[in-house]
């Protein structure tokens, strides 16, 4: 499935592209198939370095209102997390961003395979030992705040920030609303029954006084690990990628893709390393409505996102089932409140 936002260049132009901006050429070794927004493709730089160069979509290709400048986001989270990045323990192990150019990024490459692609080779101990690591990582994540204390996403672009999370989120809802209704999108409801959902737990939203740096993508495949023989307890996540969908926000909302991994709840492996880690995270009837309407937020986007994209078959129908029982389950919170 090919996405219509990905930016094609032939080796000649990369190179071209890579000079003009960096200084130094390079030679095309592959393009990563796996990414389904931006075009990305490991290279060779003249100088000798490795690196993945990452390619925006054309100026003139249909995004999302979210996606307005979220390379320049991506640009903003490897910085902010250089620092973590660079301890030897306990930190954020991430790619270095190598330079940040018009319409593209180029960073250092990860050792280690993608965990989505290793996931039938780990041993319930290893396991273990990477879900508890990637909780530790991920309380690390959540210490980063905004400098202007706003939240919402960071780029001024999109438009969709605001001083408190209530107002912040709501916007971000209605923001894919009305890409929803540009893109004649099928969500199975009418937009105004969710505008109404998010409107009914505005009071758990308000419970959310600090913004945290939330990556809201940290599936299977954008997290590096390291599985010598897959079968103990010694592997380890050598890094995370594409931070683009970033946000300022509640780091209750993290949940909703690490979901996508394995088990979330509170006697999880996961749970048990963000704790252990300083992360703090009760599941009270609060937390667990709040995760609800993100999960929900992210069930709408990935129908929405089926129209700029070009998606059909059965990754719509996918998305499609998925958004009906985000809805149910919020409907469902509210009915018992």
């Amino acid at each position: 499935m090919e996405s219509l936002t990905k930016r094609s260049l032939t080796a000649a132009q990369l190179d071209v592209l890579v000079r003009g901006s960096m200084g130094v050429g390079c030679r095309m070794e592959t393009e990563l198939t796996d990414g389904w927004f931006n075009t990305a493709y490991r290279v060779r730089l003249d100088d000798g370095r490795r690196a993945v160069v990452k390619l925006a979509p054309p100026s003139d290709a249909p995004v999302l209102t979210y996606e307005r400048g979220i390379m320049a986001t991506e640009a903003m989270v490897y910085r902010s997390l250089a620092p973590l990045a660079a301890l030897a323990d306990g930190g954020v192990p991430t790619p270095t961003l190598l330079h940040e150019g018009d319409g593209f990024l180029a960073v250092s490459v990860l050792d280690g395979t993608p965990w989505d692609k290793v996931t039938d080779r780990l041993s319930p101990a290893a396991r273990t030992a990477l879900r508890r690591e990637l909780g530790a990582v991920t309380a690390r994540l959540h210490t980063l705040g905004p400098e202007d204390g706003r939240f919402g996403y960071p780029s001024a672009e999109s438009g969709l920030s605001a001083p408190d999370w209530r107002t912040a989120f709501t916007a971000m809802v209605d923001a894919l609303l009305d890409d929803a209704a540009r893109w004649q999108s099928d969500l199975g409801v009418p937009g105004d029954d969710i505008r109404a959902l998010v409107a009914q737990g505005a009071r758990v939203l308000d419970e959310v006084t600090e913004p945290r740096l939330v990556h809201f993508d940290l599936w299977p495949g954008n997290i590096f690990v390291q599985v010598p023989g897959g079968d103990g307890p010694d592997a380890r996540i050598t890094g995370i990628i594409d931070h683009e969908r970033a946000f300022w926000g509640d780091p209750v909302a993290e949940l909703v893709s690490l979901g996508f991994g394995g088990d979330i709840g509170p006697d999880s492996d996961l749970v048990t390393g963000y704790v252990q880690a300083g992360g703090r995270l009760e599941f009270t009837p609060a937390v667990r409505h709040r995760l609800a309407l993100y999960s929900l937020y992210l069930g709408l986007l990935l129908v929405v996102e089926c129209g700029p994209r070009g998606y059909v078959g059965d990754h719509l129908a996918f998305c499609h089932r998925n958004l009906a029982e985000r809805v149910a389950e919020v409907r469902a919170l509210d009915r018992r409140r």
